[in-house]
């Protein structure tokens, strides 16, 4: 599933008050309680934004972050106890885009997060990063957890193409017409390169989550 926000917090009470809030909102928001739940989650799952406590019972949300800065550029907001500005400055540091200090305002919260997201949404424009799947529209990369991948030119566009255009139905004649530039384009064609893309970005390409058929219709980018 696709969510805006996830809570990662070992205060299950308050992990769970958060959430619910937020949702209340309209910022889709899921919670979970430890690094290896987040891991899951992810695996799973997308998310537009992270809520991370530093202080965690299976680990520091320091050694989160920088693991998950290895492969995904998804904004990172801090929440915790500590209150020193050598654990904020390490917070930034490391790859975190805000810090906030517990207890805190669930409204102040919740325009924090609503802020970052817009950020972020301006960002998309230049790529896409879900922590698995990373591409960057400008320099043409395409990584898939952590690991650079190579796709030819005519398959970065078309996979470009349905990522500017994710969660809209895409037809094959647009496809043609937009990607190829040839509305003479066969399907033979555009099924190979959808199949090879889907090998190389694809945790399964028998079950594709990223690029789905829409029987009769094309192919729809999303999770």
């Amino acid at each position: 599933m696709d969510y805006n926000c996830l809570v990662i917090d070992d205060e299950v009470l308050l992990a769970d008050s958060t959430a619910e809030y937020f949702n209340l909102f309209g910022v889709k928001t899921a919670a979970v309680y430890s690094i290896a739940e987040c891991r899951k989650f992810l695996q799973e799952n997308t998310t537009e934004l992270l809520l991370l406590d530093i202080n965690l019972l299976d680990g520091s949300g320091f050694s989160l972050c920088k693991e998950l800065r290895e492969k995904s550029n998804i904004p990172i907001l801090f929440i915790s106890a500590r209150t020193s500005d050598d654990d904020k400055i390490a917070a930034l540091h490391i790859g975190g885009d805000d810090y906030v200090e517990k207890p805190y305002s669930l409204g102040v919260l919740l325009a924090k997060v609503q802020a970052l997201l817009r950020r972020f949404g301006q960002n998309k424009a230049e790529g896409y990063s879900d922590g698995w799947l990373f591409v960057d529209f400008d320099a043409k990369q395409v990584s898939v957890g952590g690991i650079p991948v190579k796709l030819t030119s005519m398959e970065f566009k078309l996979l470009s193409y349905l990522i500017k255009h994710a969660n809209r139905v895409i037809s094959k004649q647009e496809l043609f017409e937009e990607v190829w530039e040839d509305r003479f384009t066969g399907d033979g064609t555009l099924n190979v390169h959808i199949r090879k893309i889907r090998e190389a970005i694809e945790r399964n390409p028998g079950r594709p989550e990223y690029i789905v058929t829409v029987w009769g219709d094309g192919y729809r980018f999303g999770r």
